[in-house]
């Protein structure tokens, strides 16, 4: 299958998961050579904005969609890795608010990205979305910080790269051996092994978040890269982090 093969199409077109939520699939990005799909996650508030979790690349369709559903309020980079897509929306959308996970604009500079001016994230909400989306900070070593996301209403789990899950029938020949090493391969998505490494030292942190997510309960689980899982949330991320707890 080509490269193309694994991305979700259609591609930039908000998905509906639940009253006041969708994700926005959008084009593949390589990171250290091999290929990624992307995936934006957009929460209406009950203010009528809209919080875009890890933007994908800003194009006028996708803005266009977005404006029918309402005006961007928040951008979120919410691990080290996901900031790419954002300087061009916070260009765009000038009266939208920046945050970041902590690390992200270090190493968007290193990388020659112009990071906006932006609020650091830590593991409470602030009040732009306390009480509607809940938050948790899964601190690693100095190459890893993500924040995991919890929208009460549709009872959605936001995370970006803490789980992935690919399909195997979605990726080429090589991608499928990478997955397979990485131990990211759908129905059984997992951390994959590069994240395992950020928190090895770090276990008990990660357990504890881990049982706080389960404790949120949800019904479904959004990530980054892969497919969603669409129902039993909280037993979903019971298997994946079996291991651990």
């Amino acid at each position: 299958m080509s490269e193309a093969g694994f991305l979700y199409r259609p591609l930039d077109t908000p998905k509906r998961l639940a009253d006041g939520l969708w994700i926005v699939d959008g084009p593949k990005i390589r990171f250290y050579g091999i290929p990624f799909p992307t995936r934006m996650t957009v929460v209406r508030q009950a203010g009528g904005g809209l919080w875009l979790h890890s933007p994908i690349a800003w194009t006028p369709a996708l803005a266009a969609r977005l404006a029918a559903l309402g005006p961007v309020a928040h951008l979120i980079a919410p691990n080290s890795f996901h900031y790419a897509g954002l300087p061009g929306w916070a260009t765009r959308c000038p009266g939208a608010s920046v945050w970041a996970a902590p690390g992200v604009a270090g190493r968007a500079v290193r990388h020659g990205v112009d990071f906006p001016p932006h609020a650091v994230l830590g593991g409470t909400p602030p009040a732009d979305w306390a009480g509607e989306i809940d938050q948790l900070h899964l601190d690693g070593n100095r190459l890893m910080d993500e924040i995991a996301f919890f929208h009460h209403a549709s009872r959605t789990l936001i995370l970006t790269d803490l789980i992935q899950n690919f399909e195997r029938r979605r990726l080429g020949p090589v991608m499928r051996w990478l997955v397979l090493i990485a131990g990211t391969r759908h129905p059984d998505g997992k951390m994959p092994i590069d994240m395992r490494l950020a928190y090895a030292g770090r276990r008990d942190r990660l357990r504890a978040a881990v049982r706080r997510m389960i404790a949120w309960d949800p019904a479904q689980v959004v990530m980054a890269h892969g497919r969603i899982y669409a129902t039993d949330g909280a037993a979903e991320l019971r298997r994946a982090f079996r291991r651990l707890l």
